[in-house]
């Protein structure tokens, strides 16, 4: 394995992180405020509580996961798009590097910006709701498997996008919807039957379900459910990435 390389690929993405922290780091904090005074404030003090749980801090989990998902995306995929847009992939490509490396290296420093946000997000929260985390281990493994997951469906649509409008186009049309319908703000128990069973569609309501029920033992689906469906959503990115590199997919043309 080499290390050398993976630290370089990782380094580099990481330090774009700091080099425009304000979109990198505020941008969400800022959100996440606003979030608040919307949902929290306006809609929080006509419902009171979801299954007990006071509806500012409901929304909490929701919260994290509309932020890493849709960051783990815009980091992946911009992070191998640029260097296919100004050539450099070659260079990335011909180096001592095997695909599997170069993919730890972008989507480790994707992921890592991912967990960093979500972090910052939560104690952002906890200065307008007060919350718990009934179970820390499985908050840490849904938010790192998340953000690790979602940091690879963003480096496919990387390699996949042939133009930068191309990067936003699933983020925008497809991800940020199935967030919202995915029971972010709200529990799909509260759903006509007919809906709750469409919504079950929506692989996004597993990863909030389990994400919200490592902080208050309270999901719209099992626990086992939800980590299955994490794991088959990161072996199947895993498949793709592992066929492109393999083929050459819009890598070396």
């Amino acid at each position: 394995m080499n290390w050398r390389g993976i630290w370089a690929i990782y380094n580099f993405e990481m330090g774009r992180t700091w080099r425009t922290i304000g979109q990198s780091i505020a941008s969400p904090v800022i959100s996440t405020v606003l979030y608040f005074i919307v949902f929290g404030a306006a809609i929080g003090s006509r419902i009171q509580a979801i299954n007990d749980i006071p509806y500012g801090a409901f929304i909490v989990p929701g919260l994290v996961m509309l932020t890493i998902l849709g960051q783990s995306i815009s980091n992946a995929s911009f992070g191998i798009y640029f260097p296919r847009f100004t050539g450099t992939i070659y260079e990335i490509l011909s180096a001592p590097l095997s695909y599997v490396e170069i993919i730890i290296g972008y989507v480790g420093a994707a992921a890592s910006k991912s967990v960093l946000i979500g972090v910052i997000v939560l104690i952002t929260a906890a200065f307008f709701v007060p919350m718990r985390i009934m179970h820390p281990f499985w908050m840490l493994f849904f938010l790192v498997m998340t953000s690790i997951t979602f940091s690879l469906m963003g480096f496919i649509i990387g390699i996949w996008a042939d133009g930068f409008e191309k990067l936003q186009l699933i983020p925008l049309l497809i991800v940020t919807p199935l967030t919202f319908l995915g029971g972010s703000f709200y529990s799909i128990n509260m759903l006509p039957e007919f809906w709750r069973g469409v919504s079950m569609l929506n692989p996004v309501v597993y990863l909030v379900s389990g994400f919200r029920w490592s902080f208050y033992e309270h999901g719209d689906v099992s626990l086992a459910t939800s980590v299955m469906m994490i794991t088959a959503f990161t072996t199947i990115s895993i498949a793709i990435i592992a066929w492109m590199f393999r083929t050459g997919y819009r890598l070396r043309k």
